[in-house]
């Protein structure tokens, strides 16, 4: 397959697509490799680089956040211009799509799942690091993504000190407070402090149980016993308690 040039403007010519295949030619020693000349102009460019991106098989958080962000920005772009044949804006060559419904179209991801990698550009470097690294999850990177920058610096010299790292709920809570302005480091350290109750589990061995049913129970039909008779031992404890406060 071939790569992809365009003219540069003070000679030579300018590697649009096919980055790999050339330092897979370099590495086999090969001077020189087949390509497609195109005139093109920026944002045609970054277009079909970023499609050549997008189609390696792994990819970072990182890549595709600022892969998509610049693939739609050329994509508004274009459908702002005029087309050459009619003078009527791209957008209406879109059948009156989004470009962001378009893009979503083309990747295969929600418009949703688009505009919450794109925010991840909007993070600290080292945080989306941790993106990266699987140590942040997407969820709570977004949110933490509207805090100023100022912000993230404070929360990420936090996470440190405390060795804690957001969940989607804190993340959120964080946000709510950053777009009041009433973050600060003291609100910082108090939500991610805050821990998620443990679930309740409560494990009930079958050996204890069998002794209790007849062979011919199913699972269903003991946990509907079982309930049954914990709905019968609330309603007294209820009554037993209203007794106790009329007396």
């Amino acid at each position: 397959m071939r790569g992809i040039v365009r003219p540069r403007p003070e000679g030579g010519y300018e590697l649009v697509s096919g980055h790999r295949r050339k330092r897979a030619c370099e590495l086999a020693g090969l001077d020189t490799m087949p390509v497609f000349v195109r005139e093109l102009d920026d944002d045609e460019a970054i277009l079909i680089m970023v499609d050549s991106n997008l189609q390696r098989e792994k990819i970072l958080p990182s890549e595709k956040a600022f892969a998509y962000r610049m693939k739609l920005g050329a994509m508004k772009r274009k459908a702002g211009r005029p087309s050459k044949k009619n003078c009527v804006p791209v957008a209406h060559n879109f059948s009156g799509q989004k470009s962001r419904s378009i893009l979503a179209q083309q990747v295969g991801e929600s418009q949703d799942q688009i505009r919450r990698y794109i925010r991840l550009t909007y993070l600290l470097p080292a945080l989306l690091q941790m993106v990266d690294e699987n140590k942040l999850v997407l969820r709570p990177a977004v949110e933490i993504s509207y805090l100023t920058l100022e912000e993230q610096g404070l929360l990420l010299a936090i996470m440190g000190r405390l060795d804690v790292v957001p969940t989607l709920e804190q993340a959120q809570q964080l946000k709510m407070y950053s777009q009041d302005r009433q973050l600060t480091e003291t609100k910082m350290k108090v939500v991610l402090a805050r821990k998620k109750p443990a679930a309740m589990q409560v494990t009930l061995k079958k050996d204890r149980l069998k002794q209790y049913f007849p062979q011919t129970y199913t699972q269903k039909q003991m946990e509907d016993v079982i309930f049954s008779l914990l709905k019968g031992w609330k309603s007294q404890q209820e009554g037993v308690g209203a007794g106790d406060e009329n007396e």
